[in-house]
């Protein structure tokens, strides 16, 4: 089984590549937006962890951003408790997917939680800034202060560039993207 990891800025459009190559793919943010919905587990640790913005079950997007913009140290706290359980799905998402010839790792913290290994395909997916902005801006929840507290746990976008094998360039139109992928897939079968 061949891994992908797909790496890129925020909103640059990493799970829509992920989602274009036809492989089984593991997307972690669909995780974590599920471990809130439904496991009682997490909401009892972070409840613990962070009394004060945690109260409700299914877990509020809205009090885990309040948690993080209250205070730096909360975003760590979140992350340690949750990639814990998100580690356990992909490794129960790589058992069930270990016949199939490719799986894609749609993670955000993929380099940053070192969750990569020596032989993964790393896919850059790179998109222009004024647009990875203006998709950003339409989202529901999008909060500006949010996003840079996730930019800054993050390994530069450059660094992530250097390590990867391939670029992807996001137009956000779905036929150079199947060119990109298409030409991926050639090289790496």
């Amino acid at each position: 089984m061949k891994r992908i990891g797909i790496l890129g800025d925020i909103g640059s459009g990493k799970s829509y590549v992920a989602k274009n190559f036809g492989y089984p793919v593991f997307n972690a943010d669909e995780e974590v937006g599920k471990l809130y919905k439904k496991n009682k587990k997490i909401f009892t640790k972070l409840n613990r962890t962070l009394p004060k913005h945690i109260k409700s079950f299914p877990i509020n997007k809205k009090e885990i951003t309040t948690a993080i913009l209250s205070n730096k140290d909360n975003l760590r706290k979140i992350i340690k408790i949750v990639h814990y359980e998100i580690r356990k799905k992909m490794n129960i998402f790589l058992n069930k997917n270990k016949n199939k010839k490719i799986i894609i790792l749609d993670i955000p913290l993929l380099l940053e939680n070192k969750i990569n290994k020596k032989n993964d395909v790393l896919i850059f997916v790179q998109a222009k800034k004024i647009k990875i902005m203006k998709r950003l801006k339409q989202r529901p929840n999008f909060n500006l202060k949010l996003f840079n507290k996730f930019k800054r746990i993050q390994l530069s976008l450059d660094y992530k560039k250097k390590k990867s094998n391939f670029i992807v360039k996001n137009n956000f139109t779905r036929k150079s993207i199947k060119k990109d992928i298409k030409y991926i897939l050639s090289e790496i079968l």
